[in-house]
This record gives structure tokens, C-alpha cells and sequence, in this order.
């Protein structure tokens, strides 16, 4: 469950604030739920619940007391429930309260209309709350970006732009050895750690993850200048650098499998947008620099290099970080033509 945002209104303004039915101590969050006339309609099934505070009925539920000090004399909740087929997740019910300082309380026209209300409110409130939903749906399983250019109506296949990026492929070292000597349950918790670790570093440097394949991540930098791209790629590796840092000696102290994460830097000119059928598609990107960053990559192992950049992404690293750049030479990449010069960092840089 997620924090509920309430709004609080008289007669004379409206006001914003966020309940006291939230996480961020949800041990009182739980106690003030139990305590509430809404997780009594919850559990009873009904649709009403009234309290009416001039006729004598108890303050006995979560909030009232307050309500009945501020001199309120009616208080009625209402449930109203979406249906089987009108769920969205978890959220199947609007939960609403009003209360009026009337002498003489609710009279059955004020209900009659808050009944009315209460259809097109609920209604307005499921279309927000659904708008919300897709949109944490999308950036959680698309990105930042790409969420927000689908949610924008960009969704038609084979529509994509043309730009420079700076690329970004790694993946775990020794994954298939630790995967083959584990048990198996410590996979998928160690795969979520890491994959923490990287995803996180890329979005605080300003970076968009594309794709996760098992133990890969595929992402791309965007600036201005090529130079800015390329300065956020570095600056993403070198929080994952503090991060791994600390989740090794972490896992190494609970006696957990640990490991490294190998490195490719590229920058190229890439397709980004959507790639598929007409029924499934992919907001991705693809060109033959995803291709060599992929490739650039699976030499890691074989070079024993925690990163490896290409060509075109060392020649535009800050002239600050230009004396940590070490070429190794000219390799040969799976499916390219021609041999590349690849660049690494120096130890400790």
C-alpha cells in the first residue's frame, strides 16, 4: 500500500496535506488504519458508517475525537466499490468522510446529494489515481524517458530518432561460475543488489536504463555535447565504483557470493524508439554502436579490465581525466570489421 494523500476542505479553503495513513512509520500507520471508520467499512462490507456527535453517538474511531473538539456534529464515511472488473492492482475501493458543524447535523438531502457526489468523485479519483498508476508502471519498467514519450503517445512502430549517446553495457563478473556453485535462492537476491547498485548510479548521473538481460544492463547518456555524455557515463562509474565498494564488503561480512561489474563505454549514433510487431514493441535502442558497446564489453574478462571504453568515448573524456586513460592496444570485435583501439582506466583513478 502505497502513502494516501488526503484533502481536507471547509467553506472557506481547500487543504493539501498528506494523511496520517502513510509508511513512514508504519507501525503507527497500521495502528491509525485499525483505529479508522474506512478499515471498518473495509472489513464490514458495508457502503456507510455515521456518527452523529449531536445525538449523542461516541467519538470511537480514528480522527473523530478531532473532528467532534472542532466542533463538527456529524460525521458519515462512505465506501464505493469499483467492481471485479474495474480494479486497478490492489485498489478496488474509494473511501470518502464529510462532516458538517450544521446544528442539527446531515439532513437526508445533504446525503441524498453527497450520494450523488460521491459516484462522480469516485470516478474523477479513479481516473487520476489510474493515470498515476500506468505512469509509475511505465518509468519503472521503461525509464524515465521512454515512459515519458510513450505516455505522450509516442507508440507507433518503426517511429525513432536519430542521436549521439554515450553507451553504457555491464554486466556481473564470473555470473555463470557463481550461478553453477551457489544455492540457488542467493541468486536472484545477489542479481538485486548489483542491479541496485548499477541502476541507481546511472539515474543519479543523469543516465537512462533501456534494458536489463539477467545480469546486463544496457543504458545511455544524453547531453548538449557529446563531452556532457561522456562526463555523466564517467560519473556514473565512478559512484557504482563506492557502491560496489561498499556492497562487497557488505555481502563479504554476511558470508553472502560477491562479485565485480564489468565495464563498456561507447559513443556512436544510435536509433532510439520503437522496434517490434505490431502487438509487442520496444522502447530501445539499436544501431551498430549497441552492438560494438556489447561486444567491447565481453573482452573484459579475457583482458582483465574492470572497464573498457572505445575510441570515439575516450577522445572526448574531460581533459581532466585524459592521464587516467590507458590504451591497450588494437582487438578485434565479434561481428566488426576492423580492429579498435580500446582505452581503460588506470588502477586507484
Amino acid at each position: 500500500m502505497d502513502d494516501r494523500r488526503a484533502f481536507r476542505w471547509d467553506s472557506t479553503r481547500i487543504v493539501e496535506r498528506v494523511s496520517q495513513y502513510e509508511l513512514a512509520n508504519p507501525g503507527e500507520f497500521a495502528d491509525n488504519w485499525l483505529r479508522s471508520a474506512f478499515h471498518e467499512l473495509e472489513t464490514s462490507g458495508a457502503s456507510e458508517l455515521r456518527r452523529s456527535f449531536g445525538s449523542g453517538a461516541p467519538a470511537d474511531f480514528y480522527l473523530l475525537q478531532e473532528l467532534k473538539n472542532e466542533g463538527y456534529t456529524d460525521f458519515i464515511a462512505m465506501a464505493h466499490r469499483f467492481g471485479e472488473g474495474g480494479s486497478i492492482g490492489d485498489i478496488d475501493c474509494f473511501f470518502s468522510h464529510f462532516a458538517t458543524r450544521s446544528q442539527g447535523g446531515f439532513s437526508d438531502g445533504d446525503l441524498a446529494s453527497l450520494r450523488e457526489l460521491l459516484l462522480c468523485l469516485a470516478l474523477a479519483v479513479k481516473c487520476v489515481t489510474l493515470s498515476g498508476v500506468a505512469g509509475t508502471i511505465a518509468k519503472v519498467y521503461l525509464g524515465q524517458d521512454a515512459a515519458d514519450q510513450v505516455l505522450h503517445g509516442k507508440i507507433t512502430r518503426g517511429r525513432s530518432d536519430r542521436i549521439s549517446a554515450a553507451l553504457w553495457f555491464s554486466d556481473l563478473a564470473n555470473f555463470t561460475h557463481i550461478s553453477d556453485t551457489v544455492d540457488s535462492e542467493e541468486i536472484i537476491p545477489m542479481l538485486n543488489d548489483y542491479a541496485d547498485a548499477v541502476i541507481s548510479s546511472i539515474q543519479e548521473a543523469g543516465g537512462e536504463v533501456l534494458k536489463l538481460m539477467g545480469d546486463g544492463t544496457l543504458a545511455i547518456f544524453k547531453g548538449q555535447k557529446p563531452s556532457e555524455a561522456c562526463a555523466a557515463a564517467l560519473t556514473a562509474r565512478a559512484l557504482l565504483d563506492r557502491r560496489l565498494s561498499d556492497l562487497t564488503a557488505r555481502r563479504r561480512i554476511e558470508g553472502r557470493p560477491f562479485t565485480d561489474v564489468y565495464l563498456g563505454l561507447h559513443m556512436g549514433d544510435v536509433f532510439y524508439g520503437n522496434i517490434g510487431s505490431k502487438d509487442r514493441l520496444d522502447f530501445t535502442v539499436i544501431g551498430p554502436a549497441v552492438n560494438e558497446v556489447s561486444r567491447i564489453v565481453s573482452l573484459c574478462r579475457s583482458l582483465q579490465r574492470q572497464v573498457l571504453m572505445s575510441a570515439s568515448f575516450a577522445a572526448i573524456v574531460p581533459p581532466t581525466q585524459m592521464d587516467s586513460l590507458l590504451s591497450i592496444g588494437q582487438h578485434v570485435l565479434r561481428g566488426v570489421n576492423r580492429a579498435q583501439e580500446l582505452f581503460t582506466m588506470l588502477p586507484g583513478i
